[in-house]
């Protein structure tokens, strides 16, 4: 019988957030009785070259909208400008647009006024809650190095003229792929679900699991795969793999009531 407050005991969730963005996932879940396995899918880097970043901050009072879509976003603007030592009083001048709870929240720390947080923590929902407002404006969106296109691509549209810099890069974590082989296959230590924050989570699992296919699947049988949000699972579908959870918030409460959600009926 499960302990009331404890939905999940008894119940094991991989959490394959980049390791210093895991805690409040793993957090949330083992609150509610879950036991939590860790390996990050994820690693967030430097961009190879800070050269259009620094060069579009030293000019960010030209700017009309500034994007953040990540806290990554947030957390690598925070440290060029502090590089860079640009002057606080520059970064009043332009409007924020950030993609979450949580990415305004990260930007408000570190001074800065959001103006717009979309209704839906997605990037269509972000073009959107712009329309209307960007028409001859110059906008600076700081994203990962490959990321989707809808934004810069809507905007334009628009009539915005859109400066798309690279913040930071996200890579497969070389260290996860043996562990990650080695839990699936040991029918005593798979979990009884696997999350998903972001499509790139999802094409990095697959990569560490051996590629896509029957072979690298077939270690996943019994497993449900958990999806913060509609375009993480459209990639979960695109590669052959089950959405059986959809968070209907797009944020990590979201995602935990997700699994609360199924894991009681």
């Amino acid at each position: 019988m499960k302990i009331p407050g404890t939905p999940l005991a008894g119940v094991c969730v991989l959490v394959g957030r980049a390791r210093h963005q895991a805690s409040a996932l793993s957090a949330g879940l083992k609150a509610l009785g879950a036991e939590v396995i860790e390996i990050p899918f994820i690693e967030i880097r430097p961009p190879r070259s800070y050269k259009r970043l620094d060069s579009a901050l030293k000019r960010i009072d030209e700017y009309d909208w500034l994007i953040l879509t990540s806290v990554n976003g947030v957390e690598a603007l925070a440290s060029r400008i502090k590089k860079l030592k640009i002057k606080p009083e520059k970064l009043p001048s332009v409007r924020v647009a950030a993609i979450g709870p949580s990415t305004r929240e990260g930007a408000e720390k570190f001074g800065l006024k959001v103006a717009i947080v979309p209704k839906q923590y997605v990037a269509e929902s972000v073009v959107e809650s712009l329309r209307g407002k960007v028409e001859g404006k110059r906008v600076l969106l700081a994203r990962a190095k490959v990321a989707r296109d809808v934004i810069p691509r809507e905007l334009r549209k628009m009539g915005a003229k859109v400066d798309v810099v690279e913040a930071y890069e996200t890579v497969v974590p070389a260290l996860s792929r043996t562990k990650l082989r080695s839990l699936m296959s040991d029918p005593k230590l798979r979990p009884s679900v696997v999350t998903f924050t972001s499509s790139s989570t999802v094409r990095n699992f697959v990569a560490l699991l051996g590629g896509r296919g029957r072979r690298s699947y077939e270690k996943l049988e019994g497993i449900q795969m958990a999806s913060i949000g509609p375009i993480t699972s459209a990639t979960l579908r695109e590669l052959g793999l089950p959405m059986d959870i959809e968070a209907g918030e797009y944020t990590i409460p979201g995602l935990i009531r997700a699994i609360v959600a199924a894991k009681s009926t």
